[in-house]
């Protein structure tokens, strides 16, 4: 099995088909742009031809996401979650609801392997922090790649999620068939991870707001890139294997960060803002989607705690935040850089086949630019 894990490979971006970007992203144009915050993979490819439920062919992986870097482990973000549509998972969000408090990794991985994502994330967690409490809430999404994978055979494990964990760092991210998004489709076309970026500045501070996104949402004619139809013009719609979900079935989780000083309900106004920045790249929301979204600010360390402190540490806390009323700019960062990450996704993405010789094209990039040229013009 390839087992890939820390790689900051090179891939095309947005820009290498002419999408015409919409604010300043930051050097990396990446979720780790935000300071402290660090991405992690595992990407297992292996084996061809028919499912052999267990042994593949196994197009699938893990993406870890560390808001505050391994420095900064249980030290409390304020944070808030949005769902857009119910068909898929994010786990730890009740508590989030609840306290306004992100206090872990972030997960992303299979649909099938959202248990072992949840036990990885534990163990990383007490190794790495003996002292910890005895009770964690690890948040861990998912979106389905049984198109591609063997979905059933169990090879995401928690040792798996370990070893993203273990390889998340700060600077470039891998886009497209890495990670957790290396067996997902987006509008027919082969998508995955895809991540961006926004600069806002504020009070005389610049502040990031940052994305990362699993995108495996949309059907093909829904795809609208620039406000041009580009699903539509560029055709060619994909078989459905038999057995598979329908058109524009799917999910994209999305993780949105900011070192903006945010309180948890700001956090959450800026998640409710994510479906607008995915709408301006066609999709109308199925049904059938799994459409879960988390913002999270690593503004205000040491001030925000999940667990118990005991009355030995009674005090009172102060939160810096952006007024409400000055929230608009980083509406619009979130925005632009939501759609940025989808393009990013779909740009990244090559030609796969996985189980039973299903094949999902990648993007022609050549196509694609000439459309965008054409409209420009």
């Amino acid at each position: 099995m390839e087992q890939q894990g820390g790689q900051r490979a090179a891939r095309a971006r947005a820009e290498a088909i002419g999408f015409p970007r919409q604010g300043t992203s930051g050097p990396f144009g990446a979720i780790t742009d935000v300071p402290g915050v660090e991405v992690g993979m595992q990407t297992l490819i292996s084996g061809d031809g028919p499912l052999r439920v267990g042994h593949g062919p196994v197009r699938t992986g893990v993406t870890a996401i560390l808001p505050r870097g391994r420095s900064g482990v249980r030290d409390g973000c304020a944070a808030g979650v949005h769902v857009l549509n119910g068909n898929g998972e994010m786990t730890g969000t009740a508590w989030i609801a609840e306290s306004g408090i992100l206090a872990t990794p972030v997960i992303l991985t299979n649909t099938h392997a959202v248990g072992a994502g949840h036990r990885g994330a534990i163990d990383w967690m007490l190794r790495e922090r003996p002292d910890t409490d005895a009770w964690l809430l690890p948040v861990v999404a998912e979106t389905f790649d049984g198109r591609l994978n063997d979905i059933n055979g169990d090879h995401v494990r928690p040792a798996t999620v370990v070893a993203a964990l273990d390889a998340a760092a700060g600077g470039p991210v891998p886009e497209g068939s890495v990670g957790g998004g290396t067996g997902m489709t987006c509008y027919d076309f082969k998508g995955g991870t895809g991540t961006a970026s926004r600069i806002v500045r504020f009070a005389g501070v610049t502040y990031t707001v940052g994305v990362l996104l699993q995108a495996n949402f949309g059907a093909r004619p829904e795809l609208t890139l620039a406000g041009v139809p580009v699903g539509r013009l560029v055709g060619g719609e994909v078989p459905m294997p038999g057995g598979a979900p329908p058109p524009g079935a799917g999910s994209v989780i999305v993780v949105v960060a900011t070192d903006a000083p945010l309180l948890p309900g700001q956090c959450t106004a800026l998640a409710r803002r994510v479906p607008l920045g995915l709408a301006r790249t066609g999709t109308s929301g199925s049904h059938f989607s799994g459409d879960l979204f988390l913002a999270f600010s690593t503004a205000n360390p040491g001030t925000l705690v999940s667990h118990y402190p005991g009355p030995s540490t009674e005090r009172l806390e102060q939160l810096a935040f952006v007024p409400w009323g000055h929230l608009d700019p980083f509406y619009e960062a979130c925005v632009q850089a939501v759609e940025e990450a989808v393009v990013n996704a779909l740009v990244a993405g090559t030609d796969m086949t996985g189980r039973d010789g299903h094949f999902v094209p990648g993007l022609p990039h050549r196509r694609v630019a000439e459309l965008l040229r054409t409209a420009a013009r």
